[in-house]
């Protein structure tokens, strides 16, 4: 009997996690019972589901406390060079399942449960998506946490604790409605408050409320108190548990006593409620001024708690300080962390006591820079002022940090101010900026895209100057998922067809999965692989109507684009594409088409007016095709409101197409693309991002690749004009006509005007017209296909095959050998 089948049966689980024989659940002395009865008073025969769920969570966390405890006191003692991993988002959905999973516990808990009758489904579904991020960011940092953990990797994650997610969306009138994404309104059973180890956060003006509304007191230095929390990371099999560490911010005195006695009762708790507030939201309204001063200092609150905590654990274990890029690997996902390079700064020149230039080569040294976008708008830049209220003593730093840079740029690149003004760390204008990718650049050792188009444009256009310069510091790492969450436990019938088929050690060496390219010819593997897919189409169908009461078809094709929702995502051609089929079948009733269900996901920036229109566009657009019995069963078009982990996790397993059609050289890398491919979908998709590389990995004859390159792109830039597809093209202009004749807005006349307005008079800067036709020839392809079921079988498990670069255990992997120089440190097993 091998280790993980005794595990599930139970008869080596003591000695795997290191605790006492102990049942799960089904007896009075079982973990799930002891639990209910003396954490909550209650009789667990009387049990709800929510207090079930909690004293189950309750019961795998300890199972793997002594093991996540060993974790710790491992790394203290051998005190190996650690990797933090710094990020405002870790969107780390659900994390009972998860945990069990990796634990190699599943069986054994479903049985448990079975035996105490727990219904296991409801039970699952009382856990909320932990509300700490929105989307490919904050996914991303979830996947490497998972893979560094499963590699045995030292690693710690350092995040905000939110007490609100993003928001909650809800679809009202077709419109997307933002409603509070409470995700803490019940204690999370995962988090352990860690108050003996919180920090002392300096900042240089003091925050008020008045009249209701968090305010920015300037010259009134305070001090904040960050909190941490921590919760498990488990790596596959249970072996290593890291941490992912939250801060929470509170005030240095919770409660004034003097101001209550006086009868002044709320202002005995202000001070509390206006600290606690920077970690109140996931990003902030940043329509308004207050709201992206609380975006720069809930950055700082980050940088500074985590600097001090990792300060702190290295001087525990190490005396010298001259060793700390030896002993730390620091990787900002992002600019949002990119404050890390002065207060390093700080602390090594204030607090420990170098000079400049010694405390310049550590930083640099210790301090590595992910960029995650091309998008100039979405490279962060904060007013000077910010700075001077709320950092200053960073801001001279930065000041000084700029200078000598400067200075060496004028000796590399003499009279050439054009180019030294472009690579400051200060952008000058009407209000001066500090743009924070030149500070991440210049103060580290590292600078990695994220595909490999990525970071070729990243080095030819974003910071190319800065590329230039410091050619030895850009790298690419292309992104990864962890297939043990996106296939092994979202997708459990294909799992069991892969096992079969070649074994299980894809799951923590996913190159293994290549090896079901040679079975794409064997005909009986073809039919057990779509056996698969029908059984997850028909999870979701049950799963979608039994929540929503909408139908959808399993024997259709299910037809997915899940993303932000943005113009460089091409939401909106993909409703163009929709439109055109649609005229199609009304114009020819007898036309031979596949009969198809759209599907769309995802949340609109509460401030982003168009992108909330696109949304009320493809709610239109569905209710119209719905009304419309000259179509029904043929084409149908489901907005699925509220994406999220869990919902993806539903959605990608049974998805037969994926939609990856973003305008060529926009998107960094995409991860979805990754976790559609792993699935058995096929995509559509423009040459963007790694949907590149995944072409190339699984056969460009087994994508479906159209639209323009991001070379012409970028060369039509200066001459394209969307009206001549206007013009030229009939189906494009009926489309159109369609969209401004109010054909989607019965009763609603001229609301879409914007998008139409988009789309032609304000030039098409997306370039959906120009790639519009191409993807109808896509299109047209892939329902070809789909006729022959036994080849689409065939390209949908090469697809799968070739996904197996596309784990973040690669990636990781990469991370760890190329800029960390980190190595893994095995637990022992007791």
């Amino acid at each position: 009997m091998d280790e993980k089948t005794s595990i599930v049966a139970g008869t080596r689980l003591p000695q795997h996690y290191g605790s006492d024989p102990v049942r799960f659940s089904g007896h009075p002395d079982a973990l799930l019972e002891r639990h209910l009865l003396f954490n909550d008073l209650i009789d667990p025969s009387t049990a709800g589901a929510r207090q079930t769920f909690e004293a189950a969570a309750r019961s795998v966390r300890d199972v793997l406390s002594r093991r996540w405890s060993l974790t710790q006191r491992t790394y203290h003692r051998e005190n190996p060079k650690r990797i933090y991993y710094l990020s405002m988002e870790f969107l780390i959905g659900r994390s009972l399942t998860n945990n069990i999973t990796n634990l190699l516990l599943d069986r054994y808990v479903e049985a448990a449960a079975r035996e105490a009758s727990l219904d296991w489904l409801e039970l699952i579904e009382q856990e909320p998506d932990a509300g700490l991020g929105n989307g490919g960011l904050g996914r991303l940092a979830a996947c490497f946490l998972d893979s560094m953990a499963t590699m045995q990797l030292p690693a710690t994650g350092y995040g905000l604790r939110y007490e609100y997610g993003m928001f909650r969306q809800a679809i009202e009138n077709g419109w997307q409605r933002e409603y509070p994404d409470n995700w803490l309104h019940h204690q999370d059973p995962w988090e352990v408050a860690r108050p003996s180890e919180a920090v002392e956060v300096k900042l240089g003006c003091s925050f008020e409320m008045h009249r209701g509304k968090m305010e920015l007191v300037a010259g009134r230095p305070s001090t904040l108190i960050g909190i941490p929390f921590d919760r498990p990371v488990v790596g596959f099999g249970g072996k290593t548990i890291n941490t992912l560490r939250l801060w929470r911010a509170a005030a240095h005195d919770y409660f004034d006593f003097k101001e209550f006695s006086g009868g002044d009762f709320v202002g005995a708790l202000v001070g509390n409620i206006a600290a606690s507030t920077l970690t109140r939201v996931l990003y902030p309204d940043d329509s308004t001024e207050m709201g992206q001063e609380l975006r720069f200092a809930q950055e700082y609150f980050l940088v500074a708690c985590s600097m001090a905590d990792l300060v702190r654990r290295f001087r525990r274990d190490n005396s010298d300080w001259n060793a700390f890029p030896e002993k730390v690997a620091i990787q900002l996902n992002d600019t949002h962390p990119t404050l890390a390079v002065p207060e390093l700064m700080r602390i090594l020149l204030d607090e420990a006591g170098f000079g400049w230039e010694a405390a310049w080569d550590l930083t640099q040294r210790t301090l590595a820079y992910t960029n995650h976008t091309l998008l100039p708008e979405a490279l962060e830049k904060w007013p000077l002022h910010y700075f001077r209220e709320i950092v200053p003593r960073q801001l001279e730093i930065i000041f000084e940090i700029n200078r000598r840079f400067l200075d060496d740029v004028r000796r590399r690149y003499p009279n050439d101010e054009a180019r030294v003004a472009r690579m400051s760390l200060i952008e000058e204008g009407p209000e001066a900026k500090v743009r924070m990718a030149n500070l991440a650049i210049v103060g580290s050792h590292s600078t990695n895209g994220v595909a490999a188009i990525h970071s070729r444009l990243l080095r030819a256009t974003t910071v190319r100057d800065l590329a230039e310069m410091f050619p030895e510091r850009f790298n690419n790492k292309t992104n990864g998922v962890t297939p043990r969450r996106w296939l092994l436990m979202a997708n459990p019938a294909l799992s069991d067809v892969i096992n079969n088929a070649i074994g299980d050690g894809w799951i923590t060496d996913f190159s293994e999965i290549g090896g079901l390219k040679w079975l794409a010819s064997d005909a009986a593997f073809r039919a057990e692989f779509l056996r698969a897919k029908r059984a997850a189409k028909s999870q979701f169908a049950h799963w979608l109507r039994s929540t929503s009461g909408q139908a959808v078809d399993p024997d259709c094709i299910f037809d997915c684009q899940v993303k932000r929702i943005h113009e460089y995502k091409r939401q909106m051609l993909n409703a163009l594409r929709i439109i055109v089929l649609y005229n199609r079948l009304k114009a020819h009733p007898d036309l031979d088409m596949t009969p198809r269900t759209f599907f769309f996901a995802g949340k609109a920036a509460p401030a982003y007016r168009l992108a909330k229109l696109i949304i009320k566009f493809l709610n239109n657009l569905a209710g119209t095709i719905a009304r419309d019995p000259m179509v029904r069963g043929r084409l149908k078009v489901v907005f699925l409101p509220e994406y999220c982990v869990s919902l993806a996790e539903r959605l990608i397993p049974a998805a037969d197409v994926s939609n990856q059609i973003s305008t060529a050289g926009y998107e960094a890398s995409g991860t979805s693309n990754m976790k559609f491919m792993m699935n058995g979908a096929l995509t559509v998709g423009t040459r963007d991002g790694a949907t590149i590389e995944m072409a190339e990995e699984a056969g460009e004859d087994n994508f479906f690749l159209f639209g323009l390159s991001a070379q012409e792109v970028a060369d039509s830039r200066s001459w394209y004009s969307p009206y001549w597809h206007y013009e030229h093209e009939p189906e494009t202009r009926a489309a159109l006509d369609m969209i401004s004749g109010d054909t989607f807005s019965r009763g609603e006349p001229g609301i879409f005007t914007p998008l139409r307005d988009a789309l032609l008079a304000h030039g098409d800067h997306y370039m959906h017209l120009a790639d519009l036709k191409s993807y109808l020839d896509a299109d047209r392809a892939v329902c070809a296909l789909y006729e022959d079921r036994d080849e689409w079988a065939r390209k949908a498990i090469l697809n799968v095959a070739g996904s197996g670069k596309f784990s973040s255990d690669r990636t990781i992997a990469q991370y760890a050998a190329e800029i960390w120089k980190a190595n893994p440190c095995p637990v022992a097993k007791s």
